[in-house]
């Protein structure tokens, strides 16, 4: 097996340490973070890390070249010229994380310290049979976060929501992905990311007149026409929108219909099967019930 470490750019919350050394550089224990993370790749059989590096390269790779041999793995490394995001330095390293085997890989945020349940998410990658997998974490205050929104008896997620004002769940992403090798067809070489990119399923008609932001999700059956959907958008199966704006990090649900000037602002949330006849709805609003005509939700 393989991994890559998004190791980052500049480290600026931590500095002044970071002015010395890069980000996973700097010790959590008595010992650099990011040799936490190969010992912990190295103990579930990994035998190869990429670094996805855009600061500073040849610095984590002098420190590291010890520990190379000390640990019998391969450190390599994949240098940006520019951020790349998450996704982004996945398509840079394509070349090095590809080979015959077919297995899937590991990609780690480089500041993660946990107790690595990397052999358990394995097991659990095989046993669901998807392209990929993230672990996630339980927090007390998920709206300084990213939070996670899945299916509780499926553990699929349905999307991913930053720092939410209403809310939907307290699983935050772990910055642990494992995925297949097929992802990396889907993953252009631009500043991306895993969690925000966007998704258009099978079965929807898209047209005329319609803009869709980044990281939203549209799923089967949806029917867009003449309308905005602004960034991190998620609509649900079989719903219509039509000469509408639907705001930053909303959501219509199922069977929803929404026409005639209908305003989202950000993080609205309209339920299943609910009818919008030209609601102006302000920010951080949950629509449970039916807006039959033309009127403002405060």
């Amino acid at each position: 097996m393989k991994a890559l470490i998004l190791v980052g750019g500049f480290g600026t919350r931590l500095r002044p340490l970071t002015l010395s050394v890069p980000k996973p550089l700097v010790d959590f224990a008595n010992k650099p973070m990011i040799l936490h993370q190969i010992e912990a790749l190295k103990a579930i059989g990994v035998t190869e890390v990429v670094l996805a590096i855009n600061y500073q390269p040849e610095v984590m790779l002098n420190f590291l070249k010890d520990f190379e041999a000390k640990l019998e793995i391969k450190i390599t490394c994949s240098q940006e010229t520019e951020p790349l995001g998450t996704a982004g330095p996945l398509a840079l390293a394509r070349d090095k994380l590809i080979d015959d085997s077919g297995e899937p890989f590991f990609v780690l945020n480089s500041d993660v310290i946990s107790e690595y349940p990397l052999k358990e998410m394995i097991e659990f990658h095989k046993s669901h049979g998807g392209e990929a997998s993230i672990m996630v974490t339980k927090v007390d205050e998920p709206s300084k976060y990213g939070v996670v929104v899945m299916d509780e008896s499926t553990r699929q997620v349905e999307s991913f929501v930053e720092k939410p004002k209403l809310f939907v769940g307290n699983k935050i992403n772990a910055g642990i992905y494992l995925l297949n090798p097929s992802v990396l067809d889907r993953i252009e070489l631009r500043p991306t990311s895993i969690e925000k990119e966007c998704e258009n399923r099978d079965g929807c008609l898209i047209g005329p007149d319609v803009a869709i932001g980044p990281g939203c999700v549209v799923e089967s059956g949806v029917r867009l026409s003449r309308c905005t959907v602004m960034r991190g958008v998620r609509i649900k199966k079989h719903a219509c929108i039509s000469s509408s704006i639907i705001g930053w990090h909303s959501t219509v649900g199922q069977w929803a219909r929404v026409e005639n000037m209908t305003i989202l602002g950000e993080d609205v949330h309209v339920g299943d099967e609910v009818y919008s006849n030209g609601g102006v709805v302000l920010p951080h609003k949950e629509i449970k019930s039916s807006i039959l005509k033309p009127e403002i939700v405060m």
